[in-house]
């Protein structure tokens, strides 16, 4: 499987684009791009949307996450937007993908270097963290 990196260079290049181009169809330097391709750095989400568009390609096939015939587990569903208190709205492909229905509980994983994650409890678990409350 390629890195974001190597997907972004061979995409590029096959949209017959330099990187100069490219960067300043996104709004970027030159150097970023560059970044991007050596695997220095890597898109946020918002600039990598932009560059799937111009590129004429998923954010999944960018990312290196596209499935076919959904195997291989892995997606990419879009980006949200945080409300004032903290809601989002889960994309209803992910909500399908993953059958989450109103409510089921998910657990908030974070990690300072690699970020935030969402995970679906089972009724099994839900109960298991409930009852260790009740202790």
């Amino acid at each position: 499987m390629n890195t974001i990196g190597e997907n972004i260079l061979q995409m590029r290049k096959e949209a017959g684009l330099t990187q100069e181009a490219a960067a300043e169809k996104i709004g970027v330097s030159r150097q970023t791009i560059a970044k991007w391709e050596a695997g220095e750095s890597s898109p946020d989400l918002a600039l990598a949307a932009k560059l799937a568009s111009v590129l004429g390609v998923s954010l999944n096939r960018l990312a290196g996450t596209e499935t076919q015939g959904g195997s291989g587990g892995k997606f990419v569903f879009g980006a949200v937007r945080l409300a004032e208190r903290g809601q989002i709205s889960i994309p209803k492909k992910c909500r399908e993908v993953f059958d989450l229905r109103a409510g089921d509980y998910l657990v908030v994983l974070g990690d300072i270097d690699r970020g935030i994650a969402l995970m679906k409890l089972t009724s099994d678990q839900f109960l298991i963290d409930a009852e260790e409350e009740e202790d």
